[in-house]
């Protein structure tokens, strides 16, 4: 199984890529996480990173990005919670896999503005049945890129978009994992 180098953008708490510390440090995974990248100073999740010994980086400036990635010999970029979109140039100058966590279940509930509470509360809008979180390849439309993993879970007996958010995101942390465990085994690549 091949491993990644991995660094993994957050924008907040970082929930996500503690799972994924977790999952590496229970040997689930192989790969490894060597760069935790934040667009946002006060982000939890540079903290989490701080306390596994990752280094960090907090910047908005692409050259200053891709230059750390190189400089770390990343191949997999994780974006977990991370609030700003890639810019075309960015996009262009990466030549390895780049995946996003997404909370529903896409094409549906994506795109410009569905981040964080703002998709759950579209949902519960919709009055969908069911919820679930979807990983996917990132391009240049947002949320537009091939689906990797995707798990739903029913909704019917959530009352608010806080109580689809908490559900959700229990299965965003187990599937986060999975889809690099499915990268690292190559399925996932196409």
């Amino acid at each position: 199984m091949p491993a990644y180098k991995i660094a993994v953008f957050v924008s907040g708490g970082g929930t996500n890529f503690q799972s994924i510390l977790d999952h590496i440090h229970e040997g689930k995974l192989q790969s490894q996480v060597v760069l935790c990248h934040s667009n946002k100073e006060d982000a939890y999740g540079l903290k989490r990173a701080e306390k596994a010994g990752i280094p960090t980086l907090v910047t908005r400036d692409d050259h200053v990005l891709l230059e750390a990635l190189k400089e770390k010999e990343v191949d997999l970029i994780v974006l977990a919670g991370y609030l700003r979109i890639l810019s075309k140039e960015f996009l262009e100058a990466i030549s390895y896999p780049i995946i996003n966590i997404h909370p529903s279940l896409l094409p549906k509930h994506g795109g410009m503005g569905m981040y964080g509470i703002h998709v759950h509360e579209d949902v519960l809008k919709d009055g969908d049945k069911i919820s679930g979180a979807t990983v996917h390849f990132v391009n240049s439309k947002v949320d537009g890129g091939e689906i990797l993993l995707q798990e739903s879970t029913a909704i019917e007996d959530c009352k608010s978009p806080q109580e689809i958010q908490e559900k959700v995101l229990k299965i965003e942390h187990q599937l986060l994992p999975k889809a690099i465990g499915k990268l690292e085994s190559k399925e996932g690549l196409v």
